[in-house]
């Protein structure tokens, strides 16, 4: 089959997508993929994958999405596609919509996070409600990454067989490596009595960096490191004079390292992994915390409350809050034997639910692939 993977832009493909496409082509089938263009694309390409750019933009400007959906439109037509295969809100839509315009016999979605499910005005709930159905009429396999949405896309009568399938990445790739730790935190200053807390994700304020800076502010015995950046096509403010006030505060307990290749090699340097973000779908960075045998402290809001047992393997916490945030961080941190015991059970936890080759298996299958 020649199956087209749809999603908004290089950072998706690379992250999310790829995956997907690896386990397609495996199968046997032909796989191109479609988004914005941007650097990130050359892995996928040095890979031998055939990558169209499509002038996606994330607003809802009908002007630019009205351009999206007509090169899509094109594109199908010229390249007789037998599958369709969509990820994120908008790109996805539009992926649908255009395959089902020209006449691709088969479509796919894959839902990582509703917008109605998101903080925001209600007319933008009921938007994004509104197109989540009309997308699901257009859609013959519907599967998302939370079990949670896949459930809300039942009861609102989005897709009545949708799926969740789970997020997942390699094992193999997150392994106990005591040179690695020792070289990183040397590299980064860290000495082997710290305790690290890391967060690893882009830097917008919906992932809740706010709040884990002021709490930072109240576990003195505790560092923290920042991985990650911020797209050029990430919306609302940006977090630079956040940053610079925890700067003048924590001083040296604060690292902020930018984006990084090596995030197996951070995560196996640090001693918890944090990620307080206000909505989700089902976050990949908690699952390769978990994999890397990290106690995992997050909020209790769909997707980590499917990932983290609370007392287990990690502890929950309620979004846009501080305190709560800074006692359990404070909790592990003073807690050695209860961070490594969170963390076997994480990563034992991990390897049952998150392995990538199951959820890509998974998702082939539903695929018909």
């Amino acid at each position: 089959m020649k199956i087209a993977e749809v999603c908004n832009v290089d950072f998706a493909l690379r992250h999310f997508v790829l995956p997907v496409m690896r386990g397609a082509r495996d199968r046997g089938h032909e796989v191109v993929g479609l988004c914005a263009d941007g650097p990130m694309l050359e892995i996928p390409r040095a890979e031998g994958f055939r990558i169209i750019p499509v002038p996606f933009a994330r607003s809802l400007n009908p002007v630019a999405q009205a351009k999206a959906f007509n090169a899509l439109t094109r594109i199908f037509k010229d390249e007789k596609f037998d599958l369709v295969h969509g990820h994120m809100p908008i790109a996805g839509l539009l992926a649908r919509a255009a395959a089902k315009a020209a006449g691709v016999p088969r479509v796919a979605y894959t839902g990582h996070g509703f917008l109605f499910n998101q903080p925001g005005p209600l007319w933008r709930k009921g938007l994004s409600l509104g197109l989540e159905w009309l997308g699901g009429r257009a859609t013959d396999v519907f599967m998302t990454v939370s079990e949670e949405e896949a459930a809300d896309a039942r009861r609102l009568r989005i897709a009545p067989r949708a799926v969740g399938i789970g997020n997942g990445r390699d094992p193999a790739r997150f392994v106990d490596d005591p040179a690695g730790r020792a070289a990183v935190r040397a590299e980064l200053g860290a000495a082997e009595q710290d305790c690290v807390v890391v967060i690893v994700s882009r830097i917008v304020r919906h992932k809740g960096h706010v709040e884990l800076l002021r709490a930072m502010e109240q576990v003195p015995n505790a560092t923290l490191w920042v991985v990650g950046n911020r797209l050029e096509s990430d919306h609302g403010p940006n977090l630079d004079a956040e940053f610079d006030r925890a700067a003048q505060i924590l001083g040296p307990r604060l690292k902020r390292l930018g984006y990084r290749d090596d995030i197996p090699r951070v995560l196996a340097a640090s001693d918890i992994f944090c990620l307080p973000s206000h909505f989700e779908g089902l976050p990949m960075s908690v699952i390769e915390a978990m994999l890397s045998g990290l106690p995992v402290v997050a909020t209790d809001i769909r997707g980590p409350r499917e990932q983290v047992q609370p007392g287990v393997t990690g502890l929950l916490v309620p979004p846009l809050t501080v305190e709560p945030l800074a006692e359990a961080i404070a909790t592990l941190a003073a807690d050695p034997a209860l961070r490594a015991r969170m963390g076997a059970a994480g990563r034992a936890y991990a390897l049952e639910h998150f392995d990538e080759a199951k959820v890509i298996g998974r998702t082939l299958d539903l695929m018909g692939l």
